[in-house]
């Protein structure tokens, strides 16, 4: 085995601990799984389909990607930070959030805000119920409808996770400056209200469908 080896694997050792995965109690499982991410930020994603001769669009690759991963890392964060509750460490507590803000909606209205399929919407307002954070009352118009408010121990369950939410918030901003984390946000609003007209209006359409109105 040649010296240069050992040298490069002392300067990745060396990336690995100027890096955010580092802690001091990083195993060498932490350092591999390191190295398995670097090379894969390293790596075009259209390298692959140009390779086999595919066309691809780079930017717009490259943003799934980066939207794909963020989603990856924020549910894991969420999970860690909502660890003292777990009834919403999942996607609970945007139910339970979206209910403090604007309470008495519909299941329907619900599982619309937050922008879920209909079955998957249902499994969590029914892990809600069951957990008791939630309660549901018929509709005074339409019977067949149910409106949702939170219980007292939602309240409660509320304002014992701000702290948590908050400071996942922060962490999942990352160390981007004032100004950056404004133009994120309008370009996030922007993107995302784009796709809430899909999920509204065209949800059950076809992609080729669907990039016609881009």
């Amino acid at each position: 085995m040649h010296t240069d080896f050992f040298i490069d694997l002392l300067l990745q050792v060396k990336d690995f601990e100027n890096s955010g995965s580092y802690t001091p109690q990083a195993k060498v499982e932490d350092f591999r799984l390191w190295l398995n991410d670097k090379k894969y930020r390293e790596e075009s994603p259209t390298k692959l389909f140009r390779n086999e001769q595919h066309e691809v669009s780079f930017r717009e690759n490259e943003i799934c990607k980066q939207i794909l991963l963020l989603s990856r890392y924020s549910k894991q964060l969420i999970r860690k930070g909502l660890g003292e509750f777990p009834e919403l460490a999942n996607e609970e507590f945007t139910y339970l959030y979206r209910l403090k803000d604007e309470p008495n909606l519909t299941k329907i209205q619900l599982i619309e805000r937050n922008g879920h399929e209909k079955q998957t919407g249902t499994q969590i307002i029914k892990r809600l119920l069951e957990a008791g954070l939630i309660e549901e009352k018929n509709d005074e118009e339409d019977r067949r409808s149910k409106r949702l408010n939170l219980t007292k121990k939602g309240e409660e369950r509320f304002h014992q996770s701000v702290e948590k939410v908050n400071l996942t918030s922060v962490i999942l901003s990352g160390k981007l400056c004032d100004e950056e984390k404004s133009d994120l946000l309008k370009t996030l609003i922007k993107l995302n209200d784009f796709h809430s007209h899909l999920y509204s209006e065209h949800r059950n359409s076809d992609v080729r469908m669907i990039s016609q109105l881009i």
